[in-house]
């Protein structure tokens, strides 16, 4: 029914069973100062429990079991000296008895120089306190009032040795000041690694001190040991940290971590991570080693569960969509031909087949709005994105970036690191370069082989299914969870997955062609249905979804259903052939060009317009001045329309006919007709040329 040391509730009261003797319970009451051990029959506590006034209840004193104080303590010695003390007399199975505690307690009197008032007490306290050594630790727990503050009328803590004055006694008024200057400058946000240090604080506390008592000498103002204490009192050791860390910083690197990724990855394709970064070394180019290009882009896409990496990217594009797509188009399609184009040998390489994931982790960056709609609505794939300034949300990929660099790091020339501010005289690592994009894939790409099939990962955390002589390779651990966990692989074709990955657009139709970006594309599709037919109705919708390859302008793939990923393959026609063998990216800076050179022409001839404009309206105004007003009735006027004309054609004709040089000499002329003809102005064929035949 009951068990030793139980604690149960009596009426108000609390017992702690100390012994079960027979058809008897011998307890104590665990609060009483001047308790004894009772005895009280079996029977009576079952009447007591049926009448549900006895209860058992948590023991107060349990956690004493939990206490280690050190050896060759204080608390330790006191314990062991007062066990040793009443050990005959706690360790005799009739104790309950007073004669024969009576008896044993002169026993100990006769041979250990103490009282039996302390014979007494600390054999109550062993009772009460749980019947183990550790019941008889000092009470040190209710020593200092803890957790209340101490009132004074003089100043508290270690007098002073070398500074002059007595100090001041920290009242309410005093803490009021202290909570304020901790608040406004110790309890904010540092920017960056700038944070406000605790003189800081107490110098601006003096400050504010002074304003309220302008009296008083710098010697008697609150000491910095006053203003830590209570601030280390106040304000506990999580607060601090809280409020003390910019709330980005805080939850990406100092917030306490409660589980891992591998736990919600149930098996291999269950989540893919991506992310990109810029590689620590100085790349040269491939024409001329000795120029440097810069910084290549790393893009890496790993499998949460097993560790292996997916797909990769390496080149110059900036992160982004564009760059993340290639990436994620390799981890998705087989790399057989890939690594093949690149001098690889895989025939030992056993890849896994590729497939599309459950879900795909990204930054906002690159996989957020309009543009993965296509991925995530046509074969099902959850998009999740990470919150801003969160980059330990994709753990795993970010400490794949330290794996596959840490490989040439060592080796490698042109490594940057360190501060990128180079000191006066010190090693300038853009000129240190000797390797090419194509030799820093061919290392990349070798990293990553070695870390899917060969080193094992020490620091993997493995479920309590996975077999201890399991490898923790990422292709062992792939090879795993197919065979025992959910495969969450799907199968799709490269070319689909291609185009459900490109970026989207939306383009305008007319009789021109497909319009993507100011360019202009058609098809034997577009042909056949009419939409460039130049007729007043026509079929061809206002605008369409397209999708595009920045890396080639030379065709677009038009979805005709908005609803399927059904595409017409779109090229180039002839009135946009400027651009053909171009990538969009060249599109674009040609564009950008010619508007650029189309507005700066647009400025001067604006100019000149101008100028053209005031020379026409100086002109009108000059006519409008010299026009007299007329003479003759309009319709007389109008009737010498024709007359007027004829007059004029005849000055013009005259004006335009050709005059011979002043100075010329005239010869001779012998007509072969017999006479001469006097006038030698250009013959005038008016009525032949305008003759129509009635006359």
């Amino acid at each position: 029914m009951f068990q030793i040391n139980e604690v149960v509730l009596l009426e108000g009261k609390k017992y702690r069973v100390l012994l079960i003797e027979g058809s008897l319970v011998i307890w104590i009451d665990i609060e009483s100062d001047k308790a004894l051990p009772e005895i009280e029959p079996v029977e009576n506590i079952e009447q007591l429990i049926l009448e549900e006034k006895l209860v058992r209840i948590e023991d107060p004193y349990d956690f004493l079991s939990l206490e280690n104080p050190e050896k060759e303590s204080k608390a330790a010695l006191i314990r062991d000296r007062n066990y040793d003390l009443i050990k005959p007399l706690v360790n005799s199975s009739r104790f309950y008895i007073p004669k024969v505690r009576s008896s044993i307690i002169n026993e100990i009197l006769e041979t250990q120089s103490t009282t039996k008032q302390t014979i007494y007490r600390v054999t109550r306290q062993y009772w009460q306190y749980g019947q183990m050594p550790n019941a008889l630790l000092p009470k040190y727990r209710n020593s200092g009032a803890k957790g209340k503050k101490r009132q004074s009328t003089i100043k508290l803590g270690r007098p002073r040795i070398h500074m002059p004055g007595t100090g001041v006694v920290v009242d309410e008024a005093i803490e009021k000041l202290f909570r304020l200057v901790i608040e406004r400058y110790l309890l904010t946000e540092g920017q960056g690694e700038e944070k406000v240090s605790l003189p800081y604080v107490h110098r601006k506390l003096k400050q504010i001190y002074g304003q309220y008592f302008p009296d008083t000498p710098e010697k008697e103002k609150p000491t910095k040991w006053q203003l830590k204490y209570f601030f280390e009192r106040e304000y506990d050791y999580v607060s601090r940290i809280t409020k003390r860390t910019p709330q980005k910083i805080y939850r990406k690197d100092v917030r306490p971590l409660t589980s891992t990724a591998t736990v919600q990855s149930v098996g291999p394709g269950s989540r893919f991570e991506i992310d990109a970064t810029i590689a620590d070394i100085i790349l040269v180019s491939d024409k001329d080693r000795t120029q440097p290009i810069g910084r290549p882009i790393l893009y890496i896409v790993v499998d949460v569960f097993s560790r292996f990496i997916v797909g990769w990217y390496i080149g110059f594009e900036n992160p982004s969509y564009a760059a993340a797509i290639q990436s994620l188009h390799l981890a998705m399609t087989d790399k057989n031909e890939y690594l093949k184009a690149r001098g690889f040998n895989i025939e030992n390489l056993e890849w896994p087949n590729p497939g599309l994931p459950e879900a795909l982790l990204a930054d906002r960056g690159e996989l957020i709005g309009h543009q993965i709609e296509g991925l995530e609505s046509s074969f099902k794939i959850r998009i999740e994105n990470t919150p801003p300034y969160r980059g330990d949300a994709k753990g795993i990929v970010e400490r794949k970036f330290r794996s596959v660099q840490a490989d040439f790091k060592p080796f490698a020339p042109g490594i940057v690191e360190g501060s990128k501010v180079r000191k006066r005289g010190g090693k300038n690592y853009w000129l240190d370069g000797k390797l090419t994009i194509s030799e820093f894939e061919e290392i990349i790409i070798t990293s990553i082989v070695m870390h899917n099939f060969v080193d094992p990962m020490s620091k993997y955390d493995r479920s309590d299914d996975m077999p201890a002589d399991l490898p923790s390779i990422p292709c062992h651990l792939w090879s795993w969870g197919l065979q025992n966990r959910t495969g969450r692989l799907r199968r799709a074709t490269a070319s689909t997955v291609r185009i459900a990955l490109l970026p989207r657009g939306i383009a305008t139709t007319s009789e021109k062609g497909v319009c993507a970006f100011g360019l202009y594309y058609s098809s034997a599709e577009v042909l056949a249905s009419g939409w460039l037919h130049r007729v007043a109705t026509t079929n061809r919708p206002e605008k369409i979804t397209f999708a595009y390859d920045p890396n080639v302008a030379d065709e677009i793939y038009v979805f005709s259903d908005s609803n399927a990923l059904r595409y017409w393959i779109c090229k180039l026609t002839d009135l946009s052939r400027e651009y053909r063998g171009s990538s969009f990216w060249e599109v674009w800076r040609k564009q950008k060009l010619k508007k650029e050179a189309f507005a700066k022409q647009q400025l001067v001839a604006d100019k000149s317009r101008a100028e053209y404009e005031n020379r026409i309206e100086s002109i009108i105004k000059s006519a409008v001045k010299e026009t007299p007003a007329p003479t003759m009735a309009n319709s007389e006027r109008l009737a010498n329309v024709g007359k007027a004309r004829f007059l004029q054609l005849e000055k013009e004709r005259k004006q335009k006919r050709p005059k011979p040089p002043g100075n010329s000499l005239t010869a001779n002329v012998t007509s072969i007709h017999g006479s001469l003809d006097e006038d030698d102005d250009y013959p005038d064929y008016d009525n032949e040329l305008f003759d129509d035949g009635d006359n």
